[in-house]
């Protein structure tokens, strides 16, 4: 049992809530709870009940704590880190008036696409929000409950993000914090506020939104009794602001603030992202601008289709997620589930360059190809700099890539990302970087200290490095003019 206070960081996901107990001054995890998430729907539908979260959050902990032995006295302080864009929609009594609309809900592509025409073009979001409206964000998800279920937006006394829900259950207070905020499309990265002019575009009253703490490390309460009661942790620990799964994960690396900056990451779970803490607000529209929990920048693209989606592909075939090898002269793309980047919401899987001699582990390994190249393409969008802070321009090699989520811990993935990348891959030895960098925020509220600088000490970002090889120059390639096939196709039917 440890002699110092301990912490709980938690992450719930799309697919479940892991909750880890955290030794706050060493940083070593004493348990992880897991408890898995129903998501419920059919073409571009995707909900969870909200309630499912907090049943979820509350097995998750009683589990690890049961796990670790420590006695629930010892836990200082959580935090909570959530998927992010959700949109939940609350009565005055707060609860759930519907399902969640989760963040790869591609039902408001229309809504989004008529967003932005609303306030000028692309150009005119990337000034306010540093981010290009697309289905997966919180507001065009508001604006598809608006036109389709009026009676329920007109009935809502309160909007919260998924961590938003949560962190309320905990503390009984409505706040947010500047990253998961940023997520939402109304608002502002330029002004480190909500965008009243946004809020008007979409017909959101400002009241039914939750206070913005200055980082996700503030103590913005105390846990309630009902929640201590549910959770079977003391009353009255430090509850966090909490922030966005993206957001938790730099914190666990070790990123912004006084961290590492310009160090990208590569993230590969139920989704693809990469991002990095920067200096520089982004300006692309083939990035979400978003904040670090700390206000600072966050530059990320987001892929849909990812670990799920190849783990789909080798049911099909009957083979064994590591039973692949390179697609050879088979291009697929495996977007099941439509695709956030490149902005495609209605489009489905591909499979082109068959031949006699195919065997079905190229297949496999295809599948692998078009998940990673697509998530790698965004990697020169990221405003890196030189470590400093002084641009370097795009497609800056020299430091590698941080390569985390699920898909970091298999061998075929890990050797795709090298041999598409060309680039130096660093692999943590911590798996639960959501969860930890979640508890790094907790011990921030416990005790003042920055979470960054935190996590840092604890040493949640180090990991073994394995050298470049040879990039595929003809597996980029190939994928690469399918993609822009698809790509142009999509751009002349939206004209």
């Amino acid at each position: 049992m440890p002699s110092s206070p301990v912490v709980i960081g938690v992450d719930s996901s799309t697919q479940s809530t892991k909750a880890a107990v955290i030794d706050a001054e060493s940083g070593r995890v004493l348990a992880v709870g897991r408890s898995p998430h129903t998501v419920t729907g059919e073409g571009g539908a995707r909900e969870t009940d909200p309630q499912v979260w907090w049943g979820a959050l509350c097995e998750a902990v009683a589990s690890a704590l049961d796990e670790s032995g420590v006695p629930a006295s010892a836990v200082a302080a959580i935090a909570v880190a959530g998927q992010q864009h959700g949109l939940v929609t609350l009565d005055a009594a707060g609860r759930p008036l519907r399902p969640a609309l989760l963040w790869n809900d591609t039902r408001s592509a229309p809504q989004a696409t008529a967003l932005v025409r609303a306030l000028g073009g692309a150009d005119a979001w990337l000034a306010r929000t540093g981010s290009v409206p697309v289905a997966s964000m919180t507001a065009t998800k508001w604006q598809w409950l608006r036109e389709n279920e009026p009676e329920t937006a007109d009935a809502a006394a309160a909007v919260r993000l998924p961590h938003d829900f949560l962190t309320e259950r905990l503390a009984g207070t409505a706040v947010t914090d500047p990253g998961d905020a940023s997520g939402t499309c109304w608002y502002s990265t330029a002004t480190g506020a909500y965008d009243p002019e946004l809020l008007s575009l979409v017909g959101l009253d400002p009241a039914l939104l939750p206070a913005v703490a200055a980082s996700g490390a503030e103590r913005i309460g105390s846990l309630t009794r009902p929640a201590a009661e549910a959770l079977g942790l003391p009353e009255g620990i430090a509850v966090a602001a909490g922030t966005g799964d993206n957001m938790a994960a730099a914190v666990g690396l070790g990123l912004g603030g006084a961290g590492l900056l310009d160090h990208p990451v590569v993230s590969l779970g139920t989704s693809g992202t990469v991002f990095a803490a920067t200096r520089t607000r982004p300006s692309s529209p083939a990035l979400a601008g978003f904040a670090t929990t700390d206000g600072g920048h966050l530059p990320l693209a987001c892929t849909l289709n990812c670990t799920l989606a190849v783990d789909k592909v080798a049911a099909l075939l009957g083979l064994d997620r590591e039973d692949a090898e390179p697609g050879g002269e088979a291009v697929l793309l495996p977007y099941l589930d439509g695709e956030r980047t490149p902005d495609l919401p209605h489009a489905s899987g591909l499979l082109t360059g068959l031949r006699h001699t195919t065997t079905p582990r190229q297949l496999l390994g295809a599948a692998y190809e078009g998940a990673v190249f697509t998530v790698l393409r965004a990697l020169d969008e990221l405003p890196l700099g030189g470590g400093d802070g002084e641009p370097r321009g795009p497609g800056a090699q020299a430091r590698p890539l941080t390569l985390i989520g699920g898909g970091a811990r298999g061998r075929f993935w890990v050797d795709t990302v090298r041999r598409l990348s060309g680039r130096p891959v660093l692999v943590p030895q911590s798996e639960e970087l959501v969860a930890l960098g979640a508890a790094a925020l907790a011990a921030g509220a416990a005790s003042g200290r920055d979470p960054v600088a935190v996590a840092t000490a604890w040493g949640t970002g180090r990991g073994r490095e394995l050298p470049a090889v040879p990039r595929d120059e003809g597996a980029r390639r190939r994928i690469e003019d399918v993609l822009g096939d698809v790509t142009g196709r999509a751009r002349r039917s939206d004209g």
